[in-house]
């Protein structure tokens, strides 16, 4: 139990000796002795019987001398008798039990001619000593002590208030004693949440008796009226000697240096946890202006450099040339602030990098503004109620920070500019993190953008749709990648691949991967083919990369420099299709085998041979061909996909070939969306994913013209004739001219140097395609012929008169195709 609640009250009577405000000679508790003129005990109180353990039966009657010795610096040679008249004087008494103790007498005369002559009042000198201490410990806390004290009556008004109560309230306490706290206080208020004032505080110590200790009191004084204080207070009810309530007293000191002080340390510690979350330029900056309003300044606004949004290098401009856009703000709405800071208005430029969508805010200063000001200087800069702090990185500045003030207090002290200095500092660090993480963000997306098809070409052959998600959240680039390659006799080439790993590493490896097939599939290889250079390409030994080998640092091995090929165990998948034939050829190297949904809406994923992983080597790559429905669609996709975490990669093959099934006629597009859906809800995955769709086509017979003919030198002219004849059909007789010649030349050829039976084929699709197949596998040169030469000149016109030309092996021999545009106004369709 507390030795405060109400049964155990102490009041002035009850406390120890020590806590007793009378004093030692006080008549009412001293020891007293009476004596007669001869200086015989007359009388003997019961505190002197306490005091010295004589009773008074024993005392009186005798000589004071029995009592009272001498000072003990006398040495015995004074008594009684040369006790003053009147007045103080220190002796040593004699205890019953014989010890000595040393006393102070008080000599009071008497008048009146009765018996007693004087009294003497007596108390031991240790104790009077302490009393003294106590007195003098009570006139400085009236007089010098900075604790103010008050006294409040039942009624809760003012009866009494030492010198610092007084400095406090700044008058003297005749002129407002009488007064409530409330009166004198009336915009003050106690900083808990439960909405007591300070008369309920008084009021509940008085009723209970429970003292109320370090309450901290909001308001302002007369003497300091334009600042706010604070105060801990604390209150404790007061009684008499029988018990009855007299008021409460109160004790309070200012603690507005270290209520400010601990408001800053908060502040700071706050900011340590919430500036710098995320690696978002804006939401850092948005972080500083929440944290700072509206405990620190009224309102608080973030510009920074466009170009450091970016992810550029600060200060490249001069402050006058520097566009600076307001990324973040925040304003009391009962402040009024926002009427003074520099208003932003839109620009018409780009949005920076991450901010696409949002509206840009660019902020113009009027000359002579503190932010100008600012800039220049490359300091901060108080103009009365404004401080404008410069957000600084080694490079530069790179924004300005803006505190406005409207209440009180206006100003802002120096330790408000050292903690506005602490915080701007604390979000040019994590700004400008932010910063290079942007650059690095932007160089990796462009990299990415170049590596990656932005939009896949529309083809004769094929309708597609793609999706492609990193799991790299961080630089948004990958290693998986999906392509659509047109190829010659209006074929197309579908791939879809998987580099091990991701980020930026991953990316550029794809990218390399990605080029090198692109350039096989256009030199017209098989799948099995292509994937076989591929896999030589990615799984050359270490010691013929020079260039890694120069890299190895010491005990490293070669090969193992700072940038490893992580090439090796990439898989990936190449498909052609025919849309003449309908006849798809694929291969796959490791990779998982592609969905096949035909337009009856069966799904089959193809029994293709696995093949190994690129680089690995050792087991050679087979193709499948299969005769594909026009209308059937095709899905290649990379395990990030179907693979997850909580899902097996069965799981995720079932639910996607249901998804193509029940959607196989919906739009490609939507289809993709539905699929990324269902397959990552989330979004983010485990393995990067590319998603190709593609749904085929057929060339009809009124586009596609075919002819067998003898290897024969007369078959010529016949060759001619068939080509004008076709032309005429489809309205292309602009190119008849032209196709004549690079017919007759490639006939001509094949019935010289390969033999037959030859076949002849024109396509007329978005450009006019026309095919010399032969039964020989050597491939014709182009080459300039001299003055001397018979020959040499007929590949060199058809070249001419040609946008492309190639060749392409098949089985049975080549075919030598050429490719022509329609001339303007003439559909190919």
């Amino acid at each position: 139990m507390s030795p405060w609640n109400a049964a155990n009250t102490w009041t002035a009577w009850s406390v120890p000796e020590s806590a007793d405000p009378r004093g030692p000679l006080d008549l009412a508790k001293a020891a007293t002795v009476v004596l007669d003129a001869r200086n015989t005990v007359i009388g003997w109180s019961p505190a002197a019987e306490s005091l010295l353990g004589h009773p008074g039966e024993a005392v009186v009657g005798q000589p004071v001398d029995v009592l009272l010795g001498s000072h003990p610096a006398d040495a015995g040679r004074r008594t009684a008798h040369d006790l003053p008249p009147s007045g103080s004087d220190t002796r040593m008494a004699r205890h019953r039990d014989g010890h000595a103790v040393q006393v102070v007498v008080d000599v009071c005369p008497l008048t009146g001619g009765g018996p007693a002559a004087r009294i003497l009042v007596i108390a031991e000198l240790e104790g009077l000593r302490l009393s003294e201490t106590r007195r003098a410990m009570l006139h400085g806390l009236t007089t010098q002590s900075a604790i103010g004290l008050a006294v409040y009556d039942t009624d809760l008004r003012l009866t009494w208030a030492n010198t610092a109560h007084d400095h406090e309230v700044g008058r003297p306490l005749a002129e407002y004693r009488g007064r409530r706290a409330d009166e004198l206080y009336p915009d003050g208020a106690l900083l808990t949440a439960d909405g007591r004032t300070l008369n309920d505080v008084m009021h509940q110590v008085i009723d209970t008796g429970e003292p109320a200790i370090d309450l901290h009191f909001r308001g302002r004084i007369p003497s300091d009226p334009e600042r706010d204080h604070v105060w801990s207070c604390s209150y404790y009810r007061l009684l008499d000697a029988d018990g009855r309530v007299l008021g409460v007293c109160e004790d309070a000191f200012d603690i507005t240096a270290r209520y400010e002080a601990q408001n800053r340390l908060a502040l700071l510690v706050e900011a340590g946890r919430r500036i710098g979350t995320t690696l978002d330029m804006s939401v850092t900056a948005q972080e500083i202006a929440d944290i700072a309003v509206p405990d620190f300044a009224s309102a608080v606004t973030v510009d920074l450099e466009r170009v450091v949004l970016e992810g550029g290098e600060p200060g490249t401009e001069g402050p006058e040339d520097s566009v600076y856009v307001r990324v973040a703000a925040r304003c009391d709405p009962r402040s009024g602030a926002q009427s003074v800071l520099p208003v932003p208005y839109p620009d018409e430029g780009e949005p920076p990098p991450g901010r696409e969508g949002e509206p840009v805010r660019r902020v113009r200063y009027p000359r002579g503004s503190p932010q100008l000001r600012s800039l220049a200087s490359g300091g901060r800069v108080l103009d009365e109620n404004t401080l404008v702090v410069p957000l600084r990185t080694r490079g530069g500045t790179m924004g300005l920070v803006t505190f406005v003030r409207t209440g009180r207090p206006v100003f802002f002290d120096n330790g408000e500019v050292a903690l506005a200095d602490e915080l701007t500092a604390r979000a040019a660090v994590s700004i400008d993190n932010a910063r290079r993480f942007t650059r690095e963000r932007v160089a990796s997306r462009t990299l990415q953008r170049q590596l990656l098809p932005q939009h896949l070409p529309q083809q004769p052959a094929v309708d597609v749709a793609h999706r492609y998600l990193p799991t790299d959240d961080v630089t948004g680039v990958g290693g998986d990648w999906a392509d659509v390659i047109p190829l010659s006799g209006a074929r197309v080439g579908l791939v879809v691949g998987d580099v091990v790993g991701h980020g930026l590493q991953a990316a550029a490896t794809m990218g390399r991967l990605r080029t090198t097939v692109e350039a096989l599939a256009r030199l017209d290889m098989a799948p099995d083919e292509l994937l076989t250079r591929l896999d030589d390409l990615v799984g050359r030994s270490p010691e013929r990369h020079t260039d890694l080998v120069e890299d190895a640092a010491p005990g490293r091995p070669a090969g193992a420099g700072l940038h490893p090929d992580v090439a090796i165990g990439a898989t990936c998948l190449y498909a052609v299709y025919d849309p003449v034939s309908r006849r798809c050829a694929m291969a796959r190297a490791g990779h998982l085998p592609p969905a096949i949904v035909k337009p009856d809406g069966s799904c089959a994923f193809i029994e293709l041979p696995a093949g190994p992983p690129l680089g690995l080597g050792g087991m050679p790559f087979e193709a499948v061909e299969t005769e594909l429905p026009e209308g059937s669609l095709i899905a290649l996709f990379t395990n990030g996909l179907v693979e997850a975490r909580d899902r097996d990669v069965d799981d995720g093959l079932d639910t996607l070939g249901r998804l193509l099934s029940d959607g196989h006629g919906r739009p490609l597009e939507e289809l993709c969306d539905r699929a990324v859906a269902e397959l990552r809800p989330r979004g983010a995955a485990t393995d990067d994913t590319a998603l190709l769709l593609v749904r085929t086509r057929q060339l009809g017979a009124a586009q596609v013209s075919v002819w067998e003919l003898p290897a024969e030198p007369v078959v010529v002219g016949r060759a001619r004739e068939l080509v004008t004849g076709q032309l005429g059909e489809w309205g292309l007789d602009e190119l008849a001219f032209a196709t004549e010649l690079v017919v007759s030349e490639l006939v001509t050829n094949a019935v010289r140097y390969a033999g037959g039976p030859l076949h002849l084929r024109l396509i007329r699709d978005r450009a006019l395609l026309c095919e010399v197949a032969d039964a020989g596998h050597t491939s014709p040169h182009l080459r300039h012929s001299t003055v001397e030469d018979e020959g040499g000149r007929g590949l060199f016109i058809v070249a001419q008169l040609v946008q492309r030309w190639g060749t392409r092996y098949t089985s049975s021999g080549k075919i030598i195709w050429t490719e022509q545009e329609f001339p303007d106004g003439a559909d190919g369709g």
